[in-house]
């Protein structure tokens, strides 16, 4: 779906968040076609970039800054690189129920006079408000973040919130009175509902709590999936090393296509997650462990271990020179590399290339419409395999 360029966003040279909304949709997936060719191109072809076929409000998990401005609360997003808090009602990449929600607090603090946080003066109450709606279920989480524990009418102010948007299914107060850049502290506690939402994705159910990680664009999320577990080509009896996993999520998906699954990531919080994830969709041919993704593939491979498939999802930064010479040591017949920065993509191309491996297929996929970023999977094969 084409999206003119008179439709842009109002806020978007102050929020910074959208670095393309000079362009319609087609021009912005045509720009990014064309920096996946230039940086990928001399590994192999690289498909079209897909898109959505709606590229608006597709962010199922929205975060607003509070605080005060001329005795008045105000909510919004921050201009880039600054702690100005820019205030806005709509985000035309938010999606729009949990942007309601954002309004209604602003409204309820208002209407019980309850001051939001004054960073500079380091006093008052609501700091943060954390809104994810569960693509699947429909389900909402609410995040309030507050400076301190205490929360003059906490209560009254959950009962209205709920009464506003029935839609809500649990609501959470997080603590952080630092000063930091972090939207969330270490202090929780539930004040409705279960704490935290489920999603439904790939045909199987995700537990998203405050703290977990889980992709912001849900439908794009099924798609970026889908393909990694094409590139993978499964029959049902590979062993599958799942790399910097997560909460588990493309392990999961992938073991009902495979004989085994070994999942490694070093978050511990996020490994209990991964193996809660597998024993509510009663997956019991997936393991997780808590390790370092290098080092435990290092080890394999000096054991010899048997690794058909191996996939991997690093940050941004992308993965070690140390963990791709493990990688290519171990062996595994094919590799699916998805990346969330095609420049560290080229760049760890590189070895495995060297060390025998070729590029089989490079996709794209446009996970953030109006932004900069591109998600590509890359599916690598074993030379004469």
């Amino acid at each position: 779906m084409p999206v003119p360029v008179n439709e842009r966003c109002p806020h978007a040279k102050k929020c910074g968040g959208c670095q393309l909304q000079n362009l319609t949709y087609e021009e912005q997936l045509a720009m990014k076609y064309r920096m996946c060719i230039g940086l990928l191109g001399r590994y192999g072809r690289v498909a079209p970039v897909l898109g959505m076929a709606d590229p608006l409000h597709y962010r199922a998990k929205v975060q607003a800054a509070f605080g005060m401005r001329q005795g008045k609360v105000v909510s919004g997003i921050y201009q880039s690189a600054t702690h100005n808090i820019v205030p806005t009602d709509d985000c035309m990449i938010e999606d729009a129920a949990c942007s309601a929600i954002v309004r209604g607090v602003r409204r309820l603090l208002i209407e019980m006079k309850l001051p939001a946080y004054d960073e500079r003066r380091g006093r008052g109450l609501l700091r943060h408000v954390l809104v994810r709606r569960a693509f699947g279920t429909g389900e909402i989480l609410t995040v309030l973040v507050t400076a301190t524990p205490e929360f003059p009418g906490r209560a009254k102010f959950v009962e209205k919130l709920t009464a506003l948007f029935p839609e809500i299914t649990t609501v959470v107060q997080n603590v952080n009175g630092r000063f930091t850049s972090m939207v969330l502290g270490e202090e929780e506690r539930v004040l409705f509902g279960s704490g935290y939402i489920t999603e439904a994705l790939c045909g199987l159910r995700f537990r998203i709590s405050s703290r977990s990680f889980f992709q912001v664009n849900p439908v794009q999320t099924e798609t970026l999936y889908r393909t990694a577990l094409d590139f993978a080509r499964l029959t049902g009896k590979e062993t599958v090393l799942d790399a910097y996993c997560g909460t588990g999520t493309i392990g999961l998906a992938a073991a009902g296509q495979a004989g085994e699954v070994l999942g490694v990531e070093l978050n511990a919080a996020a490994v209990r997650d991964a193996r809660q994830n597998a024993k509510e969709n009663g997956i019991r041919n997936a393991r997780f462990v808590c390790a370092d993704s290098t080092e435990l593939l290092t080890e394999l491979a000096k054991e010899r271990a048997r690794c058909d498939v191996l996939f991997l999802d690093p940050p941004r930064a992308g993965s070690t020179p140390q963990f791709l010479k493990a990688a290519a040591k171990l062996a595994p017949q094919r590799i699916v590399y998805i990346s969330c920065n095609p420049e560290t993509l080229a760049r760890d191309l590189k070895l495995p290339v060297e060390r025998g491996y070729r590029a089989e297929k490079i996709q794209p996929v446009d996970m953030f419409p109006f932004t900069k970023h591109v998600e590509t999977v890359c599916g690598l094969v074993l030379r004469g395999r």
